[in-house]
């Protein structure tokens, strides 16, 4: 399967669609993206259960801001509509392929079970802000 180009227009419907998305965001001007590029459209070829995506930033500021990316190449992985990882770096195809075989694994449960219980924490912070000085 090739990569499949992500934009904000299309993109709550690549993620309803899709268990497995990786995201290649670049830019054309970048020259470690465009190293990683043939590594990135390799393991697509390997893969093609999972959705590669890319997101040229340049064209997509809005999804990248969402994505709050602030160096590229910066690669994400959302699993079951929940972002599992997101790093910035042009990865080799071993530590590519290692990454991809560590987020099969994973197992949602527990990441979701982990996501809500930080999410509770953050929201009692303010709580414990307010609480009487010793």
């Amino acid at each position: 399967m090739s990569t499949i180009e992500l934009t904000k227009d299309n993109f709550d419907e690549i993620v309803q669609k899709n268990d497995f998305i990786l995201i290649d965001f670049w830019a054309s001007w970048c020259g470690p993206c465009r190293s990683f590029g043939p590594v990135y459209e390799a393991a697509a070829e390997r893969h093609a259960d999972l959705a590669f995506t890319k997101v040229d930033t340049e064209a997509q500021q809005e999804l990248a801001a969402a994505f709050e990316i602030q160096s590229i190449p910066t690669l994400a992985i959302i699993r079951d509509r929940t972002l599992v990882f997101a790093q910035p770096g042009a990865l080799p195809e071993a530590a590519l392929e290692d990454l991809i075989g560590q987020a099969r694994d994973l197992d949602m449960d527990e990441v979701r079970q982990a996501a809500a219980q930080a999410q509770a924490q953050e929201g009692e912070v303010p709580a414990q802000e307010g609480g009487a000085a010793g």
